[in-house]
């Protein structure tokens, strides 16, 4: 596998391409600020005539995301729209026929809004809808296990609203629903999941994308950008557009930076990983 080149910046990309699907939490901001490089080199592209949908594995539709957004003071002009793993998994909690176990943080019951549901404990549910841990700030996987064994054993499918396995919180890592979904499968669960790398969010996405150039493009014209490899990487080359990887985010712990063997180790953990995006950034810039 040859090695995957360093870009210093999208604007070395951006006129071969009419799109970009761009991550959001690890590309554009940390869950505590937005990177203004990464804002800026968006908006750039946008100036250029290209559109950028935002594309998150959130569990929580657009309205909600969008406010988090503004808190976090993304400037205007950086996206033309923006889909959301909440949006995709809501038409899969709306077929459940009986009450929903919800496991993850109030927080996220906006996932629920406008939908016929009703919640239960686990023994009367009709399936189990997954946002996350109850509290990520301090639980972990290995909590859950308990858990996870009984609806198991309950044979309930579980709904993962989020497949991230952890997310970048400041200089944190938490955990999320990909994580809980991920040990409930080995345990002979049935899972379903449709945010990244499944292709619903990426359809939705199209959809999006095509509303705003007013044609659908070919996918030869489309970037993807993330920081994981198992979502964003993955889910880009499954849907057949081409990927940049960025560095500085979830995976960054598992190679060195800031040495002289640094890139010897990120081009050794991508062909590790079987994956060959068109490039790699630390962070996103223009």
């Amino acid at each position: 596998m040859k090695n995957t080149p360093r870009i210093n910046g999208l604007d070395e990309l951006a006129d071969r391409y009419d799109a970009i699907l761009c991550d959001v939490w690890g590309v554009l901001h940390n869950g505590k600020a937005v990177w203004q490089d990464a804002a800026n080199a968006l908006s750039r592209f946008r100036e250029l005539g290209g559109v950028v949908v935002l594309i998150t594995n959130a569990p929580r539709p657009q309205g909600p995301v969008l406010e988090q957004l503004a808190n976090l003071l993304v400037p205007d002009g950086v996206f033309d729209d923006l889909v959301t793993s909440g949006d995709a998994t809501r038409s899969l909690v709306s077929e459940l026929d009986g009450p929903v176990y919800h496991l993850g943080p109030e927080r996220d019951f906006t996932l629920y809004e406008g939908l016929d549901v009703t919640f239960s404990e686990p023994e009367d549910a009709a399936g189990v809808v997954c946002t996350g841990l109850f509290d990520d700030r301090k639980e972990t996987p290995a909590d859950y296990r308990d858990l996870l064994l009984r609806l198991a054993s309950l044979d309930l499918p579980f709904i993962c609203a989020n497949p991230d396995l952890v997310v970048e919180y400041g200089d944190q890592l938490l955990w999320c629903a990909g994580a809980l979904a991920r040990d409930y499968a080995a345990i002979g669960g049935t899972t379903h999941i449709v945010g990244k790398p499944h292709a619903p969010i990426y359809e939705h996405a199209l959809e999006k994308i095509s509303a705003a150039l007013g044609s659908t493009p070919e996918k030869s014209r489309m970037l993807a950008i993330g920081d994981g490899l198992p979502t964003d990487i993955a889910g880009a080359r499954d849907f057949g557009v081409d990927a940049l990887f960025i560095s500085n985010g979830i995976h960054s712990g598992e190679y060195a930076s800031d040495t002289d063997e640094a890139e010897l180790e990120l081009q050794k953990f991508l062909a590790e990983n079987q994956t060959s995006p068109v490039g790699w950034m630390p962070s996103l810039v223009w």
